[in-house]
């Protein structure tokens, strides 16, 4: 390991006395190569409750107690051997990077060593004591060193799963003199729900990142019972099934679950007959879940109209998130 890198890190007093009531608001562009709601979504948001519980800026329950950045989330292992780029959010000059972590999630490794929670990852000081840190990049990815100065957009890795992480993702936190900042809140004071008057974020990223939760961000078809760790490595990309299978599931992720939800999955014949017509009930708030539902049968070849929606329990009910695939059975 040539430099080092802390999730939390003091600044120096000068920088202190820059970042003060005068300090001008920091502008971020999209931290990470990717299509929010496509390829990339939140996974966790800062906690914005400053006691024993966890709140994010919209008043919802997508962040945990000390979140101290916002987490970006990829679909999978496979998406994270293909490499995502981490962009800087802003111009400024690297003061610390780490590399050589290993990419392995905790629920299989155990938790780092202390002092590696962000794994390796890169901290940026920007003008007016404003800094930003990136975590969790994968392992050899690390692009740049310290001393280096760098534009908005310039790669400074690829996202990865070292560090104190269970799933492939970046976690970007703000700092202005020291102090974590929300960027969807900005400055504003601590209170309210919703968007801060003056938020980090840059306006077309900004309402790229509307607030969302009970999103679909990964799904997929299986033969027989679909297995979490295989979907989440990617075993399941392709829509296409022999017709030989005995039995053939629908599965999805959702993230930022709430009780009383439901995840309705259904898969049509090519005559339109529904082969698979199933509603799974959520009875808990989680950062994220695995369900599916199967069904047995003959199997003829042809294209099958696969749809997965996740729905709100408001009156009247709401579609939080919904995808429409083709499944190809031959």
């Amino acid at each position: 390991m040539r430099f080092s890198i802390r999730r939390f890190c003091w600044l120096p007093a000068a920088l202190l006395l820059a970042g003060g009531a005068t300090a001008q608001n920091i502008t971020l562009a999209l931290p990470l190569a990717c299509a929010p709601g496509r390829d990339c979504w939140i996974a966790n948001y800062f906690d914005t409750d400053p006691g024993p519980g966890a709140r994010d800026f919209a008043c919802g329950r997508m962040s945990y107690n000390g979140h101290d950045g916002t987490d970006f989330a990829i679909r999978d292992l496979r998406a994270m051997a293909e490499g995502v780029p981490v962009l800087a959010a802003a111009a400024g000059v690297v003061r610390g990077t780490r590399d050589g972590e290993p990419d392995r999630s905790i629920r299989d490794a155990g938790p780092p060593a202390k002092g590696r929670e962000c794994g390796n990852g890169v901290r940026i000081e920007h003008a007016d004591g404003w800094t930003t840190q990136y975590c969790h990049l994968r392992q050899g990815s690390v692009a740049v060193k310290p001393g280096e100065s760098v534009r908005a957009g310039a790669q400074l890795g690829l996202v990865g799963l070292s560090g104190q992480t269970e799933f492939p993702h970046l976690h970007l936190s703000v700092r202005l003199a020291g102090k974590a900042l929300d960027p969807f809140r900005g400055r504003a004071e601590p209170g309210g729900c919703g968007p801060g008057p003056a938020p980090l974020w840059n306006r077309d990223v900004q309402a790229a990142l509307a607030y969302a939760r009970g999103a679909i961000y990964n799904y997929g078809v299986a033969a027989g019972e679909p297995r979490p760790e295989s979907a989440r490595r990617g075993d399941y990309r392709a829509h296409a099934i022999a017709a030989a299978t005995p039995r053939i599931a629908l599965w999805a992720e959702v993230l930022g679950t709430a009780p009383g939800d439901a995840l309705q999955l259904e898969l049509a014949a090519p005559d339109g007959r529904r082969v698979i017509s199933q509603r799974v009930p959520i009875r808990a708030a989680q950062a994220r879940i695995f369900r599916w539902a199967a069904a047995g049968g003959a199997w003829p070849a042809g294209n099958y109209q696969a749809r997965i929606a996740y729905f709100s329990p408001d009156l009247p009910a709401r579609t939080l998130s919904a995808v429409d695939f083709v499944v190809e059975v031959h």
